[in-house]
C-alpha cells in the first residue's frame, strides 16, 4: 500500500535542550551555505544510549533554528525568518529522514541565519534544499 507522507515538525524533532545545544556548539562541525551557517553532529546511537538516559537520544534527527538579534533588532523580523526556516525544513526533511545511514546514527542540526536582509521564502527553500542534500551526502559517506 501507498503510505501518505506526513510533513510534520513535532516537539520531539526540535532541538530545545540547552545541554544538547551547548554540546553541539562545542563538539559539532559546521559549514556555510549563504545566508545560513549550519552546525551538525553525527553520533552513534549505541554510544548515546549507554551514556545518556535522555528522552532526546531516542530521536534520530533533531533540528534547531536561530537568527541573530544583532542583524535583526525587531523580534517580528527574527520570528518571521525562523518561521520560514522551519517551514522549508519541515517540507524537505523527509528525504534525509529516510536515509538508511540514520538507522545507526543520530543527527543534530542547527540552522543559523547570518544574512543581513529579510529573505524571501523561495530563497530560504532553495538554500535549505542545498543544505539537506549536502547533509544526506555526509550521512551516507559517514556510514
Amino acid at each position: 500500500m501507498n503510505q501518505k507522507i506526513r510533513y510534520t515538525l513535532g516537539k520531539q524533532e526540535r532541538l530545545k535542550s540547552r545541554k544538547a545545544i551547548e554540546h553541539l556548539f562545542k563538539q559539532g562541525k559546521s559549514f556555510s551555505v549563504f545566508p545560513f551557517r549550519v552546525l551538525y553532529m553525527l553520533e552513534d546511537v549505541a554510544i548515546l544510549q549507554e551514556s545518556s538516559n535522555d528522552n532526546c537520544s531516542s530521536k534520530r534527527l533533531q533540528a534547531g533554528f536561530t537568527v541573530s538579534s544583532r542583524n535583526f533588532k525587531k523580534a517580528v523580523e527574527r520570528n518571521r525568518i525562523k518561521r520560514l526556516m522551519r517551514e522549508a525544513y519541515r517540507l524537505q526533511k523527509y528525504e534525509l529522514q529516510q536515509s538508511p545511514a540514520l538507522d545507526h546514527l543520530n543527527l543534530t542540526l542547527f540552522f543559523i541565519y547570518v544574512g543581513k536582509e529579510l529573505p524571501e521564502y523561495k530563497q530560504v527553500f532553495e538554500k535549505t534544499d542545498t543544505i539537506l542534500k549536502r547533509m544526506i551526502k555526509m550521512v551516507n559517506d559517514c556510514n
